[in-house]
């Protein structure tokens, strides 16, 4: 058997990939690996549980929630809310491990479950090699230990998830959001209810599209990954910005009020000022992935911060930021994660902390993201070749250090395998669109003949 979690919990095409069986034999195996250490006397493991509202999710945390009880682990079902919110909740109620059901940006018929230990923080990749690790033990024949009678678990809904979601929200800006007109894309997803309520709470006049899940509409053309609906939204309304999330509401992208998109670089570019001027950008310093723009990393040090890059992943962002104690750190795609508020990326918590910034300072949203320059970046995916030897291939290296050598200090190239696909990532930036085109195909062709 393949690993069965990738970067983000493990994931696939909902009773196909990701069936109900699969589901109640994780979340088993997860009851013994993640509430094994709360398992003292006196104490019952407890666990949170809520999803997006994808058609899928409901038999999946039917599934979720009866494995998790046969272990044990009493079962805190807050329904249908954004990722992030089952991370807090986590956290804030002292449960055991936290249950999230959700693809995030994904289409419709994809499912995914993620997982959360004890604080609401993501599953470090030895925990989850032992949750499969039981998983597969017990698959393959060994009996599980089964409570009975008054050991097995109780379930119940917890409605007040969401309002205790929303007043941390509120309670941890900066500043109130009033004079501003704000459009909110929320894909049909979790946070169909969250964000609205809490943009209002906190001032903004808000006008929603997006916002009318029915389980078979997430991500649909719309949401982060569909910024066309908003950017026309924004000017149509004359609002001052727009905010769009994707399927679980971890993400955040934006687009300043002539409808031009902002990216997760150039949120992270803007936060990461208004942290520093309120003395809480900890070290001086973002952390960000490999992918971010080069104008970014240009943009931070011209304004004397730190850059910290690491892997493609808002996991790898998080580990260095914990490890390092740092406050602000995330990707281009949007994922945000201000440590001192959440443990994941927050795509609510980011709009919201955007949105005071443009309130604080007076400012357009498109004056505050030009204090970065956006390099043009071609990304071609090579298909069809030995991505094992991307970094070994002396022909490869060779024409990395030519295109290097040609585009100077004012472009970048990156070669990088994919996690999932035979295929290699060439990008490459550069202050010319044409050149960085010309330097990625030849690139390309590079890769093609050399790991075909």
């Amino acid at each position: 058997m393949g690993r069965l979690f990738g970067t983000d919990g493990v994931r696939g095409v909902a009773n196909a990939d990701l069936t109900a069986e699969l589901a109640l034999g994780l979340s088993v195996a997860a009851a013994h690996v993640l509430a094994e250490a709360g398992t003292f006397e006196g104490h019952r493991p407890t666990a949170v549980v809520g999803r997006d509202p994808r058609a899928s999710g409901e038999f999946l945390e039917a599934a979720v929630v009866a494995g998790l009880a046969s272990a044990g682990v009493d079962v805190l079902r807050v329904g249908v809310l954004p990722t992030p919110a089952v991370a807090h909740l986590t956290g804030v109620l002292g449960a055991d491990l936290g249950v999230m059901l959700s693809a995030s940006h994904n289409a419709m018929p994809d499912n995914g479950i993620k997982f959360f230990a004890r604080g609401g923080h993501k599953l470090a990749d030895e925990l989850e090699d032992k949750i499969e690790a039981v998983y597969e033990e017990h698959r393959t024949g060994a009996p599980w230990e089964r409570p009975t009678g008054a050991g097995v678990g109780r379930v119940r809904d917890f409605g007040e998830g969401f309002e205790t979601y929303v007043s941390h929200l509120i309670a941890v800006l900066p500043n109130r959001l009033d004079g501003l007109k704000v459009v909110l894309d929320e894909a049909h997803g979790a946070a169909a209810r969250v964000s609205p309520e809490a943009f209002s709470r906190a001032g903004a006049q808000v006008v929603t599209i997006g916002a009318e899940p029915d389980g078979l509409n997430i991500n649909d053309g719309c949401g982060s990954t569909h910024l066309e609906l908003l950017k026309a939204a924004v000017v149509e309304h004359g609002a001052d910005l727009g905010i769009a999330h994707d399927g679980d509401a971890d993400r955040c992208l934006a687009v300043d009020a002539a409808g031009n998109e902002v990216d997760g670089d150039q949120i992270l570019a803007v936060l990461a000022l208004a942290m520093r001027e309120a003395g809480t950008l900890r070290g001086d310093t973002v952390v960000a992935t490999v992918m971010s723009n080069l104008g970014f990393k240009l943009a931070m040090e011209r304004e004397g911060l730190n850059l910290v890059q690491t892997s493609v992943g808002d996991r790898y962002v998080l580990e260095s930021m914990k490890e390092n104690g740092y406050a602000l750190g995330g990707e281009q795609s949007g994922h945000v994660i201000v440590l001192d508020h959440a443990t994941t990326g927050d795509g609510t918590l980011t709009g919201l902390m955007l949105a005071a910034r443009v309130a604080a300072t007076g400012k357009s949203l498109a004056d505050l993201a030009g204090v970065m320059e956006r390099l043009p970046q071609i990304l071609i995916n090579v298909k069809d070749v030995d991505k094992s030897r991307v970094t070994t291939s002396g022909e490869l290296a060779a024409a990395v250090i030519e295109a290097e050598r040609e585009l100077g200090s004012t472009g970048r190239v990156l070669l990088r395998s994919s996690g999932t696909e035979p295929l290699v990532r060439v990008m490459v930036e550069a202050a010319d669109i044409e050149q960085a085109r010309a330097v990625a195909q030849r690139l390309a062709d590079v890769v093609k003949s050399a790991l075909g």
